[in-house]
């Protein structure tokens, strides 16, 4: 359960159409709250990828290790939008339609379409960089309302990725940012790789787009010695992290992602939370919530496990030698 978004169309054409999938949980046994329910526990999960995601993997694994058992009385739906934020109102209403009792989200636009879309159903994030500049709590220590979860932080992150990548890639002086203009996130977080740039003398080479072929025509058409390198925005709508992987694969330029499953996918490297240690977090404020506590007293934690993972491979076809100092310092290497 890995998918952030589809680097290859044809792998992905079985999950479009807006699928709920179903994966069976259970209950850990003793739950006071459990023992009285005569029907399956739902957890409604709602992202903006094309399927199952890191955290979702990490949230079951959570409650797993917390001695929860499958198929039998809990019910993990999750929709997907395949990166159109448009659709997230709809998809996060639905789930409250379906009777969800708690609502998982793993980004930050799915969180505030879920927070719209209900003030009573308790809703938890496992992915979330600023939750308190998003709206969604009011404190870290005494979140509010219905919703709780767990951070990372990831727009502090942004000056140290873009430092990271000029280290990996010498000469990088010109790098490419790509995001969606519709996706307010994203907008902030370029502004710190602004600020980030201008430290470094980088020219941070900025494209909003508004649709998935805008985005599919400026990164086909980037070609190597334009720009030094790309940068994957926060977020996959519009399936742009699928495009820039294309264009390190086709037109032969670095990428910089923020998570290790786009590393897998054949991205150059990422710098960024581990986030099926961020949903692994979330099922123990999960857990708390399904015992009877109100997620508006359940602080907000954060999760510390910062990744720097880099495809050896890539670097090779891209005919890129990386220092050795800069091998040792990375927690994960494909070869």
């Amino acid at each position: 359960m890995t998918n952030q978004g589809p680097p290859d169309s044809h792998r992905w054409r079985c999950c479009v159409d807006m699928l709920v999938l179903l994966v069976s949980l259970s209950l850990l046994t003793g739950g006071t709250r459990a023992a009285e329910r005569s029907h399956p526990f739902l957890i409604g999960a709602l992202t903006e990828s094309w399927g199952p995601t890191p955290q979702m993997s990490g949230l079951r694994d959570g409650l797993l290790a917390l001695g929860y058992r499958e198929n039998e009385q809990f019910v993990l739906g999750i929709r997907f939008t395949q990166g159109d934020l448009a659709a997230l109102p709809t998809a996060a209403r639905e789930l409250v339609e379906y009777g969800s009792d708690l609502i998982f989200v793993t980004e930050e636009n799915p969180a505030q379409a879920a927070k719209l879309a209900t003030t009573r159903i308790p809703i938890v994030f496992a992915a979330v960089g600023d939750p308190l500049g998003r709206g969604l709590i009011q404190s870290f220590a005494r979140p509010g309302g219905n919703v709780t979860g767990v951070s990372h932080l990831d727009l502090d992150l942004g000056g140290k990725r873009l430092e990271i990548f000029r280290e990996i890639v010498p000469g990088l002086k010109r790098v490419l940012l790509p995001y969606d203009a519709a996706d307010s996130y994203a907008l902030v977080a370029a502004r710190e790789y602004r600020d980030a740039a201008r430290r470094l003398g980088i020219v941070l080479v900025e494209q909003q787009v508004q649709t998935q072929e805008a985005a599919q025509a400026i990164i086909a058409q980037v070609r190597k010695g334009e720009v030094d390198g790309i940068l994957k925005p926060r977020g996959v709508s519009l399936n742009i992290p699928g495009l820039i992987l294309q264009a390190t694969s086709e037109q032969a330029i670095p990428a910089m992602f923020d998570a290790m499953w786009w590393v897998e996918q054949g991205g150059l490297a990422s710098y960024g939370p581990d986030f099926y240690e961020s949903g692994r977090l979330s099922a123990r404020l999960v857990d708390k919530i399904l015992k009877g506590a109100h997620p508006g007293e359940i602080p907000v934690e954060v999760n510390p496990k910062i990744e720097l993972a880099i495809n050896l491979r890539v670097a090779k076809a891209l005919g890129l030698t990386i220092a050795p100092e800069i091998l040792y310092r990375a927690d994960r290497l494909v070869r």
